[in-house]
């Protein structure tokens, strides 16, 4: 029996592995991006969080700002720190495309201590505003 005993904890289920791997918030995240079809395993959609995942598997998951493509390393015991975390995979994500200058956000933020707008930057921010609440 002790010999089936590593084969057993070898496996865990892909909410808890994305919980302890600190890619969901929470557990029930992780279910939401499983059941949201937002995660593969070895390249194939998966629709249920009690899918198992072994060390060697593929697991790429698609967030609201960022893909992530990780191969599991370990199966995790418990979600501790950062540095316990990137223990149980191997990050094979693509670079981040380069951005293209400031966003309209950001070329509107002004620096502290920076005094009021003047006519011009209100001008502008008119113009920022103008933009996101035309339905057109």
């Amino acid at each position: 029996m002790s010999g089936d005993q590593p084969l057993v904890t070898a496996r865990q289920r892909i909410d808890k592995w994305l919980f302890f791997t600190r890619v969901a918030k929470s557990r029930s995240i992780a279910q939401t991006l499983v059941s949201g079809g937002k995660v593969t395993v070895n390249g194939q959609r998966i629709a249920q969080p009690s899918v198992q995942v072994k060390p060697g598997d593929m697991v790429a998951v698609t967030l609201e700002r960022r893909d992530v493509v990780l191969k599991v390393v370990a199966p995790g015991d418990r979600r501790g720190p950062y540095e316990e975390a990137k223990l149980l995979y191997e990050d094979l994500s693509p670079p981040p495309p380069p951005r293209d200058g400031l966003t309209p956000f950001e070329q509107a933020q002004r620096a502290v201590g920076t005094g009021r707008p003047e006519k011009k930057d209100r001008r502008a921010i008119d113009r920022l505003m103008r933009g996101r609440s035309d339905p057109d």
